[in-house]
Formats: structure tokens, C-alpha cells, sequence
């Protein structure tokens, strides 16, 4: 699939870390680097704007070693860009770290998968159909 992108960043267009990533790694673009205190979230500017296919959107989920090394995670995980959106693509970056934690120009904040969607139409109705599980959920397949 090919999806048109518009790079206004100081830094080269997404790409694939290794041959078989499932995530375009996105870095950010700012001005200079940024402090996020301990539970502190700010919008990270990418500088780079998408034209996503129709039936098609871009989730934006947190990279591991951010989140293992610096406590670093995106706050609506995953996010999701609609292939109708044509604003810059922006990263909402929390620290969930106790210490304050430096995000610096052209890092690597997040990754960017496709993925096909679907939209559906919801139908009113009285009841639903009963399965096995009902309407357990919350942890109940770990009860005995």
C-alpha cells in the first residue's frame, strides 16, 4: 500500500527499523528539547502530515524502550489518525516515571501501524444472542 506523506520536519520521512517491524518509527520535531516532570503529558510536534487510504487507519503506539528505559508511553493508547485527517500528526507523550524525563529533537517517540477498518451499522434490537461466557469480563476466566 502507498500513502502519501508531507514531511515539514527537520528529519527524514518514517521508517522501518528492521525488515519485518510492524511500526514506522516517528520522531519528534521541536524547536528544542522539552522536560516532562512526572506525570506531566505534552503534544510532541512530528512535522509530518498523511493522506491515509479510505478504510484504512494509522494507530500511534509507544515504543518499548521508551517506555522500559524512561517510563515514557503515549496517553491514548493506541491513537488513531482517520484517513480523513490531514492536520500534522501529533504525539500526546506522559511520563510515568518519579523523575523528570528530556525529549530531544528528531528522537524516536512512537511507532505508526495500518490497519484495515471496517465501519458497520449498528441495528436497535431488544436482546442480543447468549454465549458460554455472557456477561462475564474483567479478569473472569482467572476465577475458579
Amino acid at each position: 500500500m502507498k500513502v502519501k506523506i508531507v514531511n515539514k520536519s527537520k528529519h527524514a520521512i518514517p521508517e522501518y527499523a528492521t525488515k519485518f517491524s510492524a511500526g514506522l518509527d516517528i520522531r519528534a520535531n521541536l524547536q528544542s528539547s522539552i522536560v516532562l516532570k512526572p506525570l506531566e503529558r505534552k503534544l510532541i510536534s512530528t512535522g509530518i502530515y498523511l493522506e491515509i487510504p479510505e478504510g484504512f487507519e494509522a494507530q500511534i503506539r509507544p515504543r518499548s524502550g521508551l517506555a522500559l528505559k524512561k517510563g515514557l508511553t503515549i496517553l491514548n493508547s493506541p491513537g488513531t489518525i482517520d484517513s480523513d485527517y490531514r492536520g500534522e500528526i501529533g504525539v500526546i507523550l506522559v511520563n510515568l516515571s518519579n523523575i523528570d524525563v528530556i525529549v530531544d529533537d528528531g528522537e524516536r517517540i512512537c511507532q505508526m501501524v495500518f490497519a484495515k477498518h471496517e465501519q458497520v451499522s449498528l441495528i436497535n434490537s431488544d436482546s442480543i444472542s447468549e454465549t458460554k461466557r455472557g456477561d462475564g469480563g474483567f479478569g473472569h476466566t482467572g476465577v475458579k
